[in-house]
């Protein structure tokens, strides 16, 4: 009995060749031209040079795995588009609730605000400076013990001398210690959801007085 064996099929001859229908995917139809091609060769083989049986076992273990591929291929897309869709109204369902996210605003609203930090430890010392548009302090917050995590401060509107300030957008600088070590602070903004754009990096959320956030960054909604 003659052994089955073959030589490695030419990627060329296989390109060559149609098979199976426009439906196929591309490893569906590359193994309908290998299988093709190999009945063909089977039925054409040198007498004197038959097919190897372990050239033809290994070529079809690789369509095989070019196969399965394939399917893993088309089933991560279809989870993706899942998951995007479920994002997506997710994040509409986000329209008009309050959010946390990473930033260094703070809106200023008839004598009201409220803004956060990230704290990686719990610290002795916080000091937060506040900013107008210019750039300049207008006042200083400070804190004590305050602990590791998200934390929450208020400001009445007022500048260091007393003064109620103009509503409006300022921004924060937040500076932390725990004993002579200085903390790597994360500044968190407080702002309200208005609209909702999808686009290739997913959904984005935009935030006012903040502008647009990723729904990733999103650290709290209320």
């Amino acid at each position: 009995m003659n052994t089955i064996t073959t030589q490695s099929v030419d990627p060329t001859l296989l390109s060559t060749m149609n098979g199976g229908s426009s439906t196929k995917s591309a490893a569906q139809a590359a193994q309908d031209r290998f299988m093709t091609l190999l009945v063909t060769q089977m039925k054409n083989q040198d007498p004197l040079n038959p097919l190897d049986n372990a050239q033809v076992t290994s070529q079809l273990a690789q369509l095989s795995t070019v196969t399965g591929i394939d399917k893993l291929n088309e089933t991560v897309s279809a989870m993706s588009g899942n998951f995007q869709s479920s994002q997506g109204l997710q994040a509409a369902n986000m329209i008009g609730h309050g959010v946390v996210v990473p930033g260094n605003n703070v809106e200023l609203k008839d004598g009201k605000s409220v803004f956060g930090f990230d704290l990686p430890q719990s610290a002795d010392a916080v000091r937060v400076q506040i900013k107008d548009v210019s750039g300049s302090v207008v006042r200083t917050l400070t804190s004590n013990n305050m602990s590791a995590g998200m934390n929450s401060m208020t400001w009445d509107g007022k500048n260091d001398s007393g003064t109620l300030l103009g509503n409006g957008n300022y921004e924060f600088v937040v500076d932390a210690s725990s004993g002579d070590k200085k903390l790597t602070t994360t500044s968190l903004s407080f702002g309200m959801v208005s609209s909702v754009t999808f686009g290739k990096q997913g959904a984005q959320l935009s935030i006012s007085n903040v502008g647009d956030v990723a729904m990733a960054d999103v650290r709290q909604v209320f």
